[in-house]
């Protein structure tokens, strides 16, 4: 079937409920897509534009937006950029915080064939610098609280970004976003081809710095109709995510995922999470559909939920394992179950726990139904059931999905993830004798914590800058809220002694040079390292000295605890 057909099918079994019948869905692949004009204009703005698509909420303030006014903003601001020179395949880097320019710019960048890379409002210069000499961007927009931050790394680079574009504001070589305004509120879409990029995402690895994730006009957005399916949102739902742009959960569940099944978007943006104003603000708006990290569920079921008078009907979470105590104290606590799901930055929602499927508590439940998921061996043989292996997709099936094209200039690294006619997600996982699949862990080292994935890579590059610092290995440690705490081992110079000031010295020294939540929480002073016979640190190890000292409450005396979270 074309595409609308497909879209409108799809939505319409995801309302529903007839998951099964979504595997049965046929495309066929047009030459050319653009999203926001038949997906979004044709699905929303056509049937319902005067509803309300997104709701944004800071302190006081508060704006509302419906798909008629998303759309038109996204036009006009289409019109500002290309009257500034932009050009179709340009590079645009948006490092914003939760504020309404984030979703007109996404809409603008699709319909304008230009390339989004989403950036995190809590990198340094020198992640941008970093990330500079790995793609320099045409294009920049960020408010007025990022702007010497960007010029930095711009300075380093030694290259001039073509047009930058500042939110709030127009410092001397920046035009203000908000003169979108004054453009007019129609504009031609880009011929963009289906298979032409949209998005990349910079995700982590363990044996260097973040590489680029490449997504596609047709495929990524077709492929969070899993995503759809597993946070079970629709038409008249006010759908709450707790994410921070930058994020890839912030375009699955704060943009993607939602508008294809046309609910509100509430957009809260706070200064410090706090349990209790969370909850004040799901019950003022009504949020019906909810979804949160782990991480974000511990700490909202510390508060008192019988003080609000919430109305949720459907609940997901992701980003990492979801602990079977939280899914019981949050039913409790709300009367409806959490759902957990399983995806990655290169992909959609793979593995899911979808609304009236049975639910076994620890496990991510079963694949979604765009993916063929299998748990394979090294050589691609298929596992049978309780045997543990890698966490894989089939790509051989002729069928569409939202896995990612590649690894941006990394034809090493794509072939690794790509073999055996299946996508290989690096990740650790078996399926029962039902077909539930059970999480195990990394096959690799990055870290997650607080549903943040960090290469240890980056945390001991500058760890190791330190005068005193010989040789670093991060990890991750069991934490009671956040999951996992990123831990470093340190190994000191000669006639450097270890002591709880030094320890609060690199603390210091990594929080000048790193992102907030990729700096330790703990660091520990060793006698050695373990590491294999051609010198490589076996990280492995200490995982596993991680995982027994928590099991047993064990701290050594040269353990620091890092308390500024």
């Amino acid at each position: 079937m074309e595409i609308q057909e497909y879209y409108r099918e799809a939505r319409h079994l995801l309302e529903g409920q007839a998951y099964d019948k979504l595997r049965e869905l046929e495309l066929q692949k047009p030459e050319y897509f653009n999203w926001v004009e038949q997906v979004f204009y044709e699905l929303n703005v056509s049937s319902f534009g005067d509803d309300t698509a997104l709701i944004w909420t800071y302190r006081e303030e508060e704006k509302k937006f419906s798909f008629r006014e998303m759309y038109e903003s996204s036009n006009q601001l289409l019109n500002l950029l290309r009257q500034h020179s932009a050009d179709q395949g340009d590079h645009i880097y948006s490092l914003l915080p939760l504020v309404p320019a984030n979703w007109i710019s996404f809409l603008s960048t699709i319909k304008g064939g230009f390339i989004m890379m989403p950036t995190a409002t809590n990198l340094t210069a020198r992640d941008l610098a970093y990330r500079f000499e790995s793609l320099f961007p045409e294009i920049f927009i960020t408010d007025v609280d990022h702007v010497d931050h960007v010029e930095e790394a711009e300075r380093v680079s030694g290259k001039k970004i073509k047009l930058k574009v500042c939110v709030g504001g127009a410092p001397e070589g920046w035009i203000r976003f908000e003169d979108y305004e004054d453009m007019p509120s129609t504009a031609q879409p880009a011929e963009t081809k289906a298979d032409d990029p949209v998005l990349y995402f910079f995700t982590s690895g363990t044996t260097g710095l973040p590489k680029i994730v490449v997504h596609s006009h047709l495929t990524y957005p077709l492929g969070h109709l899993t995503t759809a399916s597993w946070i079970g949102c629709r038409h008249g739902d006010i759908h709450y995510n707790i994410s921070s742009p930058g994020w890839a959960k912030f375009a699955w569940s704060s943009f993607f995922a939602p508008w294809i099944m046309g609910a509100t978007i509430l957009a809260n943006q706070v200064d410090k999470f706090n349990s209790q104003e969370q909850l004040a603000t799901m019950e003022k708006y009504g949020v019906s559909s909810f979804c949160g990290s782990p991480t974000v569920l511990r700490m909202l079921i510390q508060a008192d939920f019988s003080a609000y008078d919430l109305k949720l009907r459907t609940c997901a979470a992701a980003g990492e394992p979801l602990n079977p105590d939280v899914i019981q104290k949050w039913k409790e606590a709300t009367g409806v179950d959490i759902r957990d799901g399983y995806g990655q930055t290169e992909t959609t929602a793979l593995v899911g726990n979808l609304n009236h499927k049975s639910i076994k508590p620890g496990s991510m439940g079963h694949a979604t139904f765009l993916y063929d998921v299998i748990i394979c061996d090294e050589d691609g043989k298929e596992l049978p059931p309780l045997e543990e292996g890698v966490i894989c997709v089939k790509t051989d099936t002729g069928k569409p999905n939202g896995i990612f094209v590649e690894y941006l200039n990394d034809t090493e690294r794509t072939a690794k993830a790509f073999k055996h006619g299946l996508y290989y997600t690096g990740d650790k996982a078996y399926r029962d004798e039902e077909g539930h699949i059970w999480f195990v862990g990394r096959n690799d080292d990055v870290i997650k914590a607080s549903a943040y994935r960090i290469g240890p890579f980056e945390v001991e590059s500058i760890l190791i800058e330190h005068d005193s610092v010989v040789e670093s290995a991060v990890v991750a440690s069991p934490h009671e809220v956040r999951g996992y705490a990123v831990k470093a081992y340190v190994m000191l110079k000669d006639g450097v002694l270890p002591s709880e000031a030094l320890a609060e010295e690199l603390f210091s020294f990594a929080e000048l040079h790193l992102a907030k939540y990729k700096v330790p929480r703990i660091i520990e002073f060793p006698a050695s390292l373990p590491k294999t016979i051609s010198g490589k640190i076996r990280r492995i190890e200490l995982r596993a000295k991680e995982a027994e000292n928590r099991m047993n409450q064990v701290a050594t005396e040269q353990e620091y605890f890092h308390q500024k979270y």
